[in-house]
Parts: structure tokens; sequence; C-alpha cells
């Protein structure tokens, strides 16, 4: 083999990766839940950095594959960075707009404490599967849900959960979910029969955490009819609460039905948001633009924080938005992780470590729990669910294929795996999105995170049980 091209032995891989998880360690220890604001991209960086390095310098590899692959890379998530400002724009419209004072204001009159988290995720799950995107799911339905709970007095980390853990089961089994055809298509799988395949490990798996979530909903004393008397006042007297406001979901849910691109739809609601402002909220918009300039107030809600003073320090606090200059640390975040993910690619070591994992297998079962731990460590590795779906089906497609396994079960452990666990990840592009959309820090809303953690260990229980998983006839 030409020196060139050795591929890197898998203890020098992971190097890089333990440069990485050392300097993360040292980043949140000084930081805390500032880290996404500036240290985890130094820390990314530095593993970037240890990697290049070992590999120029040990196995010859040209600056150029480098190059290539940060291009690749960077191109393939140009339209997430648009996305992600479209979200920005969308928070803070729809919150100045009346949108979600309004669906607040009746919300905490009529959703039950003790039943909020189960029917906020069955909510979240319905809404998800209709569109076929967590991420719009969230970013609209989520962020109303996220704040009538916060009304409720219920924990931000408990509703996140459930919205997140609703969001991602809909995402999951919906036919026009990017992920789901990507899963499908990379390993030549039908879609609907991969859908159909997926619903024994994802129907059981929600189930589970809708009962967790009733149980903890049990629990849940809620607030005093005066607290929601005074939420409901402040609301009231500071914005002019209406339904023809939700006349925007409403029309936001035609277009998602009519399968128009993510994209499209988040922004044409964030305008339809901004002329609801004009004709409902101008006192509110005087108000942050800081004189009587109406489309100075409009486009600072679209771009910049906004903060209204409703009277009441915990409303305020709930109604405050960043807009598009909100979601540049995300950004931020994700191209310095997708540059490590890109070097990583480019280099070898990815596919050095993933080798060592394919090694072990031996049969059904560890055939399937490698599958599930090659999918959760390139979303910690690549920090993107795409990469990891592909480069997962990529690995494991010829070990399934001699072993004599349909296709399906591939794609499906994919989804258990690489799909699910790409939001519990703080530096992937998915756990940096919900948390900087949600306000809540990853590392806060993982443990409630049902359905996405117990999805990788379902995926393996059917595999050990051996329910439904046959061989390929020859």
């Amino acid at each position: 083999m030409n020196h060139r091209e050795k591929t890197p032995h898998p203890l020098v891989a992971l190097i890089p990766v333990v440069i990485l998880i050392v300097f993360l360690a040292v980043v949140i220890s000084l930081f805390g839940s500032e880290s996404l604001s500036g240290g985890s991209q130094i820390a990314l960086l530095m593993g970037m950095a240890v990697c290049v390095c070992i590999s120029m310098t040990v196995y010859r590899t040209p600056w150029h594959r480098f190059e290539q692959q940060i291009k690749k890379t960077l191109g393939d998530v140009s339209i997430t960075l648009l996305i992600l400002l479209c979200v920005g724009m969308l928070s803070g419209s729809w919150m100045i707009s009346g949108i979600v004072p309004t669906l607040i204001y009746y919300g905490v009159q009529i959703m039950s404490p003790q039943f909020f988290l189960v029917s906020a995720s069955v909510i979240c799950a319905i809404v998800s599967l209709l569109s076929g995107s967590s991420w719009t799911t969230i970013a609209t339905i989520g962020v109303a849900l996220l704040g009538i709970g916060n009304a409720l007095e219920i924990s931000e980390a408990w509703t996140a959960g459930a919205i997140i853990s609703g969001a991602y089961f809909g995402d999951k089994l919906s036919p026009l979910s990017d992920t789901t055809i990507l899963a499908s298509s990379a390993t030549g799988t039908d879609l609907f029969t991969h859908i159909r395949y997926m619903m024994l490990t994802t129907v059981p798996t929600f189930v589970i955490a809708l009962i967790i979530f009733m149980v903890a909903g049990l629990g849940n004393n809620g607030v005093t009819e005066l607290q929601v008397e005074q939420y409901t006042e402040g609301l009231s007297n500071t914005f002019h609460i209406s339904l023809w406001t939700l006349l925007v979901p409403l029309l936001t849910g035609v277009l998602i039905a009519r399968r128009v691109p993510s994209l499209i739809v988040l922004f044409s609601s964030s305008i339809m948001a901004g002329i609801v402002a004009l004709i409902l909220q101008p006192h509110i918009l005087c108000e942050v633009a800081g004189n009587e300039n109406l489309t100075r107030g409009l486009a600072i809600t679209y771009y910049g924080a906004t903060a209204i003073d409703t009277g009441n320090a915990a409303l305020n606090e709930l109604i405050s938005t960043g807009g598009m200059a909100g979601m540049l640390n995300t950004i931020w975040l994700i191209l310095c992780a997708m540059c490590f993910g890109a070097v990583m690619v480019a280099s070898g070591m990815i596919q050095s470590l993933t080798q060592v994992i394919v090694s072990w297998v031996r049969h059904r079962v560890s055939l399937v729990s490698s599958t599930v731990g090659t999918g959760i460590f390139l979303n910690l590795t690549t920090g993107d669910q795409f990469i990891s779906i592909v480069l997962t089906a990529d690995i494991f497609k010829e070990v399934y294929h001699n072993q004599g396994y349909e296709t399906r079960l591939l794609s499906r452990t994919c989804e258990d795996a690489a799909t699910v666990t790409s939001v519990l990840v703080p530096w992937n592009t998915c756990g940096m999105t919900q948390s900087t959309v949600l306000g809540v820090p990853t590392l806060t809303y993982l443990p409630y995170c049902f359905f996405n953690l117990f999805s990788p260990l379902m995926s393996i229980i059917v595999a050990a049980i051996g329910w439904r998983i046959v061989r390929k006839k020859e």
C-alpha cells in the first residue's frame, strides 16, 4: 500500500476525538451554560487542528483533500443555516405579532397541568407527522407549548423533553421527512416498507415515553387561579389578544400540508406574522423601535433582540426574543462542528474507527448493536445527522447483505440510532438548533427526551427477541 493511502490506526484516529472531549469538558467547567457562546467552537477547532496535523505530518495527506471535504460539507449544510435564520425571524415575529401570546393566553386557561406533558408530546407528534419536519414543529408549535408550560409552572426541561420526543416521533414516521427518505434511499429500501418496519420499534418506544409523561404530569399541582389571572391580565394589557392572529399558524399548516419546502414555509410565515404585527400590534412595534417608525420596529423584530415590559418579570422573560441575531452563536457552532467532521472524514479517521466496530459483529444482536453504536458515535464526531445516516448505511450495507438480512433492518436501525440521538448532542446541528430555539440547554433537556433515549435500546431489544427479523429469501 502506498504510504500516502495508508489508513490511520484506530488508536491514532481516537486522538482528535479525545482532544475534543477533553477541551469540551474544560469549556463546560469554565463557562457552564455559556459554553456554546464561543468556548465549544474553540474546542472543535482544536480537535480539527490536531486531526489535520497528524494526517499531514504522519500520513502525508494533502491539504487540498481537507479543503474539498470542508467545501462539500459546508455546502451541504448551507440550507440548514438559512433555515436557522428564518427560524430566528419566525420566533421574533410570532411573538411580537401576538400569535404566541394569544396561544399562551388561551392555553393556560384550557390545558390541564396534569395532562400538559402528554398533550404537548402528542400535539408535536401529529404536527411533525404531517409536516415531516421536527425542526419546523419545534420552531412553531413547540415554542408556543414551551411558553404555555412556563406559564403553568412546569419545568422547562420536562416540557422540552416532551416537545422533542413528540416531534422526533412524527418526523421519523413521516413520508415527507428528509431523514426518513435519506435512510431508505441510502440503504436501498422502499420508503413505505421502511416506515412500516420502523413502527415495530418506534410506536412501542413512544407509548413508553407517553406513559412516563403521563405519570410525571400527575404530580404537577399547577398554578393557582390567581397566577393564571396574572398571566392573562399581563398579556391582554400588553398585546391585542385576538383569534385573528391564529390565521398565521393556520395558513402555515396549509403550506406544510401542501408539502412546501421548510425554508419557504418559515420565511412565508414570518412575513405573514409581520403583516399581522403591523395591523394588530403597532404599539408593540413602536416600543421595539423606540420611536413611531413601524418599519424600524418590524425590522428589529426580524433581526434583533426584543424585550417588552408587561409588568410581570416572569412574563417579560417568557416573551423576549432574539431574532436572527440570536441564531448566530448556533450558526458559528455548526460551522465549526461541520469542519471537524469534514477533516475526520477526509483523513480516513472516521472510517478507521468504524471498521473496528464492524469487526466486532458476530451475530444479529451484535450487528444491530454495532450499527446503533456507530450511528451515535458519528453523531458525536461528525456533528450532523445526515452525515451519520449516510456513513452508517455505507459502512454496514455489505455486512447486512453478507449475513443475509433485508435492507429494511439496516434502514430502521440507522433511524433508531442516528436520527433520534442527534438532538441529544450539544455540538450536533440538531442539538444546537433545538436548544437555541427552545432556549433550553441540550444537557438540561437530554434526560427527559425519553423517546430519543429509548429508541436505540428498543432497536437492540427487538433484535435480541428476533421479532419480525427475517433473512432475505435467496
